[in-house]
């Protein structure tokens, strides 16, 4: 049997690569090995040409110049450094792209962009107003001695560009008033009364004269421009550091309302200390000197101590009022709320306090339900029931009533101190309103300050609360407040 050579069977493209990628010891996955990566736009170039342009703005800036002379500085830079390039790169695209003008016309129409190097130059090395000078004075006069060359580069609007800058730039009027005078005196001299040019580039190339006479609107647009962004941003600038000034004014008449409030409360503090405190130390002080040196009997003792005694407990009450209040001051943020059950508050307050009401005969009624609970900070809530509890034993008189419960609303728990007193007017309620020291005698001639009430006020604002007063003359007072419920 002959055998004949066959050509070995060979597999498609597709499975040929199928296979391939099968039988490697890895899978390789061929559509991410082969794909050529897109090339993503470069942006080192943009921020390079930022980099660029912000140091061009910031030639001949120094730290002393204020933001709008900075502003200024920058725009003038700006409209230099394009029309350096400009002033350049125009000739240079007329050389060679143009052969029937020759090539010392485009270089005589050079000769403004050197005008340009010169004011960038001036400007770093801080000349600022030789630069401003040279720039309005010898701008309009290298243009003129283009055209007086007889060459007609269709750039006679640079002139009106000259005139709407110095408007700008020049602070003096007379300075401004040549400027303006100069250019308009040469744009009507060139553009007007010499008609008669050697090179016309209209007639030679009409592309370039009309892109010279739309680069000439441009720069007047561009100068408007920069001239209008600027001022509309350092108009901006001003309102917000208005807006600081008087912000940083609120907050200097608050403080110096806080500093004079506190001033006053210091001058108050120290009346107490002075006045106050000294007068039952005296009283126990005399009445032990008498016992020793008079040999005082017991029955005489005896009249005297109530009045020590109650001097005695105006002192430790004050006492305590100060310690907490300094303490409120040191420990402005500290607020310890926890859930309280209100009836053990006002049962324990009720019992510090029966002796100074039984001392006048009043009767203290207390109407509470156990099982009402609030969310507070227990030491602030007992100083301001018990301050409140104290302030109606004070101004009842005698065989008075004094009511004092809690009771569920709906806007939380309700603590209220009723008593059957002689009442307050308006005048003395705006005057507790206004958070000031204000105090008068009690109906038994009993002392006071003011503080205890100031702390309730402060107590239940940081608490969340607020005190509420109702009274009347001759007709008691309702002292109230609400804590919100725990759940």
């Amino acid at each position: 049997m002959k055998l004949t050579s066959q050509k070995p069977f060979a597999l498609p493209q597709r499975l040929r690569l199928k296979s391939l990628r099968w039988s490697l010891p890895f899978r390789v996955n061929w559509g991410k090995s082969l794909r050529i990566p897109a090339r993503r736009p470069s942006r080192p170039r943009i921020h390079g040409l930022m980099d660029l342009m912000e140091k061009i703005k910031a030639i001949g800036a120094v730290p002393s110049m204020g933001d709008y002379e900075k502003r200024k500085l920058a725009i003038f830079n700006q409209l230099n450094f394009f029309q350096l390039l400009t002033g350049i790169l125009v000739p240079i695209a007329g050389i060679s792209q143009n052969h029937k003008l020759p090539a010392l016309v485009w270089i005589i129409a050079s000769i403004p962009a050197l005008v340009s190097v010169l004011v960038l130059w001036l400007n770093a090395r801080h000349y600022h107003f030789m630069a401003q000078l040279a720039y309005f004075a010898l701008y309009p006069f290298a243009t003129s001695i283009v055209y007086f060359s007889g060459i007609n580069l269709g750039v006679e609007l640079s002139f009106i560009l000259y005139g709407i800058l110095s408007v700008f730039f020049l602070q003096e009027l007379d300075q401004m008033l040549f400027s303006l005078g100069w250019s308009m005196v040469s744009y009507f001299v060139l553009a007007v009364i010499c008609k008669n040019y050697t090179y016309q580039l209209a007639t030679v190339n009409i592309f370039f004269y009309f892109f010279n006479q739309l680069l000439a609107i441009a720069f007047i647009f561009y100068g408007l421009f920069l001239i209008k962004r600027e001022n509309a941003g350092y108009q901006h600038s001003i309102l917000e550091q208005k807006e600081a000034i008087v912000t940083s004014e609120r907050l200097l008449k608050r403080q110096t309302e806080e500093l004079t409030e506190l001033n006053a409360v210091k001058n108050k503090l120290f009346s107490v200390i002075a006045h106050d405190l000294k007068s039952p130390i005296y009283a126990l002080r005399n009445l032990f000197r008498n016992m020793q040196e008079q040999d005082l009997p017991a029955t005489e003792i005896k009249e005297l101590v109530p009045e020590v005694v109650n001097e005695l407990t105006y002192t430790s009450s004050l006492m305590e009022n100060l310690l907490l209040w300094a303490r409120s001051q040191m420990e402005a943020d500290t607020v310890k709320l926890q859930p309280l059950g209100i009836s053990i508050l006002i049962y324990e307050v009720a019992r510090l306090l029966q002796l100074q009401a039984k001392a006048k005969n009043i009767k203290v009624t207390l109407r509470v339900d156990e099982t009402l609970c609030v969310f507070a900070d227990k030491d602030m809530i007992h100083l301001v029931i018990r301050n409140l509890l104290s302030n109606a034993i004070k101004y009842t008189p005698s065989n008075g009533t004094i009511t004092l419960a809690a009771q569920k609303t709906s806007m939380g728990i309700e603590i209220t101190v009723k008593d059957t007193g002689n009442g307050m007017d308006t005048e003395t309620l705006q005057k507790i309103n206004q958070h000031t020291f204000y105090t008068t005698k009690g109906t038994a001639g009993e002392s006071g300050t003011g503080l205890g009430l100031m702390l309730c006020k402060e107590f239940l604002s940081r608490n969340n609360s607020a005190l509420h007063i109702e009274s009347a003359v001759d007709k008691g007072s309702t002292f109230s407040f609400v804590l919100p419920e725990a759940v």
